[in-house]
């Protein structure tokens, strides 16, 4: 992760087959796509099917865990229902981050990175024992600068980082059956964002700027940063803080181990976005999120690993609240609104969920598993308003939705050999249902939207056929989905087309992904990841999104023109492909230096239902390198490293914001030093 600059949730794809991770309109909020599954909530009041867990606490919004990838230990991604043997459960899969625990002897250890655009990412930790049975770790990371937008119509600078964490755990082993784990972090982000680039007038006839690859606009008038309580002259940034707590409990009874995780976090986020990218104010955006999330995990398992016979059992249960705010400035959004709005709402959700897992070691090598989760969610959205200044308040009534289903797996593994191990498992997942809440004006926008489910089949290998030399995991899957959650449209008569997260009543995906390790010689190590991905909706009747617009750009009339996109294709990238190449040799009794290329393609990407044209997001190409001299000792290293080395111009997500078409655009090249040490 280090050698690849992984430093966020949104370079997790770049090291991971069939793995999306897009920033929403540049900003610390993400969604997750995993083999297909995902969808675009812009509000993030919603669970998504891709959960992150930090240290085995599931994380219900994704924004929680913004800023938390440093000290780490690792990360898993695990595509395709889970559930049954820990934590939420979820269709598409989840991310689990792992980050250092305390240490029973003395560590220490910091790390500087300076690149391009005065980036500066600086981490530090000391780790070790208190007393006896007692150890401790601190660690935290400062970040600045790297801001690499300009606005031509000022020279304005914007995306500059500027953010600092800190997380301490503290581990208490009274005997050698007992852990005891206490953590705590605490996050504060008031980084710029990245901006937007214009790429089609949707409505009117203006022309839309004409912006260099790094250029963006933006203009925060004083009525709107009056009306939010922020400066003027304020620029698309973020004004955040995350905390939490965890308390990790395990206890070794001999046949039966006991965990419990109990949890807290909290996010109060407030962010400025430009959302059409321009100086005029026709979608500027100002959110602001309160919500904290309880959760508290207890199972037992087996403690011996040797055993044929393996199980785990478990309860599970997660309350969230939630309150936003939603400021929008659409005073140049003449003749059609002309004015500034405020939407509100509170969330209330709570959630319980029972599961186990079985699995035994028949002769041969042969071993069953099954595993069995039922869920009970109930959400509700309240005291949700509309309200333009100087104008009309809409006031709508609370929407309440519940959903009780049971989710599994059952499967086989054969260690054919002793380096081949063959799998096939069937799938049933589930995630509740929720609502939209993103610029409200009619009641029916509140309807809640329906559960999810997936069944999905999934064969696979994993395998050292030439031990040491050559490594090849890989994994063929076929999700058949019921009700998958998308984001769709809704026309508002007068007003225009809103995304609306709708239900697909069916539609199907598969693909398959794979992993290959390489070591031909001495000095050569070769990692390369594919996956490879087809989707399509076989009934699906909603707003053409595209259709609609054209329609009102020739007669500027809003008439929804619908469709059954039955038959197309779900619009993920079919094509994804990340791997390195390392060269790495001792250049003395003392030293040894390794250097190689990493790179990493991404195949096309609709942004709407059936989209073609600007509403598909270009396939792009990467290519990074990195030199890195290290002692025997490994006690430090020293690393020079580029990143887009071609400077391609690429784009990593995009959407609607009234008027307007965007893009949202990647970094440009960067070329950075790192030094590290740990004692």
């Amino acid at each position: 992760m280090t050698e690849r600059g992984v430093v966020d949730l949104r370079g997790l794809e770049y090291v991971a087959p069939n793995l999306t991770v897009q920033t929403i309109n540049g900003t610390a909020s993400t969604n997750f796509y995993l083999r297909g599954l995902g969808f675009n909530d812009f509000t993030q009041n919603n669970m998504g099917p891709v959960v992150t867990y930090v240290d085995d606490v599931a994380f219900p919004y994704s924004t929680m865990a913004s800023g938390l990838m440093f000290d780490m230990a690792g990360v898993t991604v695990t595509p395709g229902p889970v559930g049954t043997e820990h934590g939420q459960s979820t269709t598409g899969g989840e991310v689990k981050l792992r980050t250092n625990d305390p240490t029973d002897t003395f560590h220490y250890g910091a790390s500087e990175d300076i690149a391009s655009y005065a980036r500066s990412r600086s981490d530090a930790y000391v780790s070790g024992p208190i007393a006896d049975g007692l150890s401790f770790r601190l660690a935290g990371q400062v970040r600045q600068g790297g801001g690499w937008q300009t606005d031509p119509l000022n020279g304005a600078h914007l995306g500059d980082a500027d953010s600092w964490a800190l997380r301490a755990k503290l581990k208490w082993t009274p005997d050698a059956r007992t852990t005891v784990m206490l953590s705590g972090h605490v996050v504060r982000d008031q980084s710029e964002v990245v901006g937007g680039v214009p790429v089609a007038r949707l409505i009117g006839s203006a022309p839309i700027p004409h912006l260099g690859w790094t250029q963006t606009e933006w203009s925060a008038r004083n009525a709107f940063t009056d009306v939010i309580g922020r400066q003027h002259g304020l620029k698309p940034s973020e004004n955040n803080w995350f905390w939490g707590a965890d308390l990790h409990i395990a206890h070794d009874f001999g046949p039966v181990t006991v965990t419990a995780v109990s949890a807290f976090e909290t996010e109060r986020e407030a962010e400025y976005t430009d959302q059409d990218a321009t100086a005029a104010a026709q979608a500027d955006a100002y959110r602001t999120i309160a919500a904290n999330s309880f959760t508290q995990e207890v199972r037992l398992a087996n403690s011996h690993a040797s055993d044929r016979l393996q199980w785990v059992v478990g309860a599970y249960y997660q309350r969230s609240r939630m309150n936003q705010a939603f400021p929008f400035d659409y005073t140049d959004y003449l003749p059609a609104r002309g004015y500034m709005q405020v939407s509100t709402f509170g969330l209330n959700q709570e959630a319980t969920s029972q599961f186990g897992h079985v699995s035994y070691r028949l002769p041969r090598n042969v071993t069953l598993f099954v595993g069995l989760l039922h869920e009970i969610d109930d959400r509700g959205i309240t005291g949700l308003t509309s309200r333009i200044y100087g104008g009309r308040t809409l006031n709508f009534h609370g929407e309440n939705t519940a959903a009780a289903q049971f989710a599994g797996q059952v499967g086989v593994s054969w260690q054919a050999t002793k380096n081949v191990l063959l799998y096939y498992k069937m799938s049933k997942g589930f995630k509740p249902g929720g609502f939209t809440a993103n610029n409200t004006q009619v009641q029916a926008q509140l309807d809640p939207f329906k559960p999810e489910s997936v069944l999905t089949y999934e064969l696979g290998l994993k395998s050292d056929p030439i031990p040491n030399v050559l490594r090849i995991n890989a994994a063929a899957f076929y999700n058949d989905f019921h009700n998958q959650q998308i984001l769709g449209t809704i026309l508002i008569p007068n007003y225009g087309p809103l995304s609306q997260l709708t239900n697909v009543p069916k539609s199907e995906s598969w693909g398959f992904e794979g992993t290959i390790d390489l070591h031909p010689f001495r000095h050569v190590f070769v990692t390369q990841n594919v996956g490879w991905q087809r989707g399509n909706f076989q009934n699906f009747p909603t707003v053409n999104r595209a259709k609609t617009n054209a329609y009102y750009a020739r007669t500027g009339v809003w008439k929804a023109i619908n469709d059954n996109f039955s038959g197309v294709d779900n619009g993920q990238p079919k094509l994804t492909l990340n791997g390195q190449l390392d060269w790495r040799q001792a250049i003395s009794h003392d030293y040894a230096v390794e250097f190689g290329p990493n790179w990493v393609y991404r195949g096309a990407q609709a942004m709407t239902p059936g989209g073609t044209g600007f509403y598909r997001l270009p396939p792009y190409f990467l290519l990074g390198a990195h030199v890195t001299l290290r002692p025997a000792s490994d006690r430090w290293q020293v690393t020079v490293y580029a990143s887009n080395i071609l400077n391609r111009q690429y784009f990593t997500s995009g959407g609607q914001a009234t008027t307007t078409y965007l893009y949202i655009p990647g970094s440009p090249r960067f070329i950075g030093g790192r030094v590290s040490c740990g004692f």
